[in-house]
């Protein structure tokens, strides 16, 4: 039967980053650095605020677009560290995870034909979705700069056909953002076009360096804003996004939304008001801590003399091949086979990202410090 499938779906292939991760699991004393997942547990009172939910029977379904106790703590929280101002009736909706948010923002907003511009190197979780969509996803070469889409180079990728323009900043896999005046120049150029901007700004209570800066500050008009608790409070098991967008656009998203998983969690819902109001702070001591480890690795790098850009927030670097690897696959197995660490092969973030290869930090200083010297005698 399975020549029955839907075509689109058989097209597409498992995210390279698990990929190679169930290719090396089970290689014993692999050190991993593969996983963009946070290494803290969720702050206690998060979990003692869902076990009080579940004893007080919040266990049924609730608002299509969530409590709506929770889309006002998320508006007063988006407005408060990012000066964003969202209607928590109808411009808010909790969704299942910021996954869910891709999926039913591509799905609301694409239609067959429709082009998406994606910078590249670029997190895998979009192509499968545009191309689902019936919609053909169109990678901006960054690689040249800094890894930064800008609007001199966005302007070359802009047809007739876009619909959407992804700005996935802090970025999964290099860890750069855009600074206030790069978006600026971005909300200009776009202006008054039919197209959408998808801000995925699920890492933006981890930039260390700079205010992160939401391009919907300029163009609101046109923006969907993607967050989430995964990132910022270690909550990726939770499965909380938060979608903001107009009115008008975000209307349309909730029916995408129902009829995709009727409400979010109820148990974690009330898990996630606690962490935007009793918990709003709880990522800064992790960002002090991902801080630390950045420039710890930084500094490693730079002393294998590796090409990198350093980054400006989430908890990734992506760094050039040294010389003499035919590919990052290559390379990455050559890694795990010789010394036992793992890191991701960049060709599994586009086909920009051949040439590199990701690390992430969420790991322990412990950890880094020994993938890293072991990567060194690999080095050498």
């Amino acid at each position: 039967m399975e020549h029955l499938v839907n075509p689109l779906v058989k097209e597409v292939q498992i995210s390279g980053i698990r990929k190679f991760y169930n290719l090396v699991a089970d290689i014993e004393g692999t050190i991993s650095l593969t996983i963009g997942q946070p290494d803290f547990p969720t702050p206690q009172h998060i979990k003692e605020a869902a076990k009080k939910a579940i004893d007080e029977d919040y266990t049924v379904y609730t608002h299509n677009a969530g409590y709506l106790e929770l889309r006002e703590a998320a508006s007063e929280y988006v407005k408060e560290k990012y000066r964003l101002s969202y209607d928590p009736v109808n411009e808010v909706i909790v969704t299942s995870g910021a996954s869910e948010g891709i999926d039913i923002t591509f799905r609301t907003i694409l239609t067959p034909g429709d082009e998406v511009i994606l910078p590249g190197p670029v997190y895998p979780g979009y192509e499968p979705i545009i191309k689902m969509s019936g919609a053909e996803p169109v990678y901006a070469d960054t690689t040249k700069n800094g890894f930064r889409l800008t609007a001199d180079i966005l302007k070359e990728y802009i047809t007739e056909k876009t619909r959407c323009i992804v700005l996935p900043y802090p970025s999964n896999p290099t860890g750069v953002t855009l600074t206030s005046e790069e978006l600026q120049d971005i909300a200009e150029l776009v202006r008054g076009k039919d197209i959408f901007i998808l801000a995925d700004e699920i890492y933006s209570e981890l930039v260390f360096d700079q205010n992160h800066v939401s391009i919907a500050t300029y163009l609101r008009e046109q923006t969907i804003v993607l967050n989430g608790l995964s990132k910022s409070h270690s909550m990726t098991g939770w499965r909380i996004g938060l979608l903001f967008a107009p009115e008008s656009i975000s209307k349309h998203l909730l029916k995408v939304h129902q009829y995709n998983v009727t409400c979010a969690s109820s148990i974690s819902q009330r898990a996630a008001l606690a962490a935007l109001t009793v918990g709003k702070d709880d990522s800064i001591s992790m960002k002090t801590e991902y801080a630390r480890r950045r420039d710890y690795v930084y500094g490693r790098l730079q002393a294998m003399k590796l090409d990198v850009v350093k980054p400006d927030g989430a908890f990734y670097f992506f760094v050039k091949l040294p010389a003499g690897y035919p590919s990052s696959l290559e390379f990455c197995l050559e890694l795990v086979k010789q010394k036992k660490v793992a890191v991701v092969p960049g060709d599994a973030f586009s086909p920009l990202g051949e040439g590199f290869f990701r690390i992430s930090y969420a790991y322990s200083m412990d950890t880094l410090e020994e993938g890293l010297n072991r990567m060194e005698a690999f080095l050498k």
